[in-house]
């Protein structure tokens, strides 16, 4: 039997119902999160539920539960499903009401609703690295938002797909910002290179996790601008997302980085977070 959370309480999945005019299906009027589990343990939970927060803000939705209640609620989702690997997906909406593009009036209750996933390390694509196209960018200009309205990612996540690739490398003019769903990272002389987290990206708890461990280990990390030709003339690049991690990219638009396998200074932040997960979550099996 399968459970997942409802408005704050945790049912059958098959009891779930989500009303046709809920404007999280009419709009996309809503915020989600994705939270990574290791041995039943949430990682990084609070970083991902202040972002909820944060996000649901920047919409103007202030939400019906603190982040202690959603850890609560979550944590108990997790024991009661039997989840090991995997993700918790969660997402609330501005509720169901009469379709008008201005907000509901006050005391339309929102609509929360999170279910588990098994899900397996991609190991594979840790030891091997994965193959990317470059897409333009052409989503809205309130990437910040992790909003339900995600077209401009799905188009360019189906484009990659179509051409045997992992991920797509959006860039606006020559400029990249960012994948379709990661944060794209490039090695040069040593030093991780990524977009300053501002309105073009969504600021990934694993780019955080990044950035918290290259300080610890004194590893340069610059947030900085960097053109398609930096792309294509690092020593080395990466995605990391919470699903990702942090995957080795080998190939962009059918060209190698670097010697076509992944880096050595990717290979060492892998290593670091894998270090991480473990001080939060225990002890990684080996075919996690």
């Amino acid at each position: 039997m399968e459970y997942v959370v409802f408005n704050g309480e945790i049912i059958e999945r098959s009891q779930a119902k989500i009303d046709v005019e809920d404007r999280g299906y009419q709009f996309g009027d809503g915020v989600y999160e994705v939270i990574r589990v290791y041995n039943g343990k949430m990682f990084t939970a609070n970083e991902h539920l202040e972002r909820l927060v944060s996000s649901a803000e920047k919409i103007g939705m202030k939400l019906g539960w603190s982040i202690g209640e959603l850890e609560s609620l979550f944590a108990t989702l997790i024991e009661k499903n039997g989840l090991g690997t995997g993700i918790v997906y969660m997402q609330v909406t501005r509720g169901a009401s009469p379709r008008n593009h201005a907000f509901p009036p006050a005391g339309v209750a929102q609509t929360l609703v999170a279910y588990t996933r098994d899900m397996k390390r991609p190991v594979n694509n840790f030891a091997n690295g994965v193959k990317t196209i470059l897409a333009e960018d052409i989503r809205w200009l309130r990437c910040d938002i992790k909003s339900l309205n995600l077209l401009g990612n799905i188009l360019a996540k189906q484009k990659a797909a179509e051409a045997g690739c992992y991920e797509a490398i959006l860039h606006r003019g020559e400029k990249i910002t960012e994948g379709s769903s990661s944060n794209i990272f490039i090695i040069k002389d040593g030093a991780v290179i990524t977009h300053p987290a501002n309105n073009y990206i969504l600021n990934g708890i694993t780019r955080q996790t990044l950035e918290k461990i290259c300080a610890a280990s004194g590893i340069p990390f610059i947030e900085k601008e960097f053109t398609v030709a930096d792309l294509l003339g690092a020593d080395e690049i990466a995605v990391g997302s919470t699903t990702s991690e942090i995957t080795p990219v080998v190939e962009v638009d059918g060209k190698h980085v670097g010697d076509g396998a992944p880096g050595h200074v990717t290979k060492k932040l892998q290593s670091l977070f894998d270090q991480e997960i473990e001080r939060q979550c225990g002890k990684l099996a080996v075919n996690n």
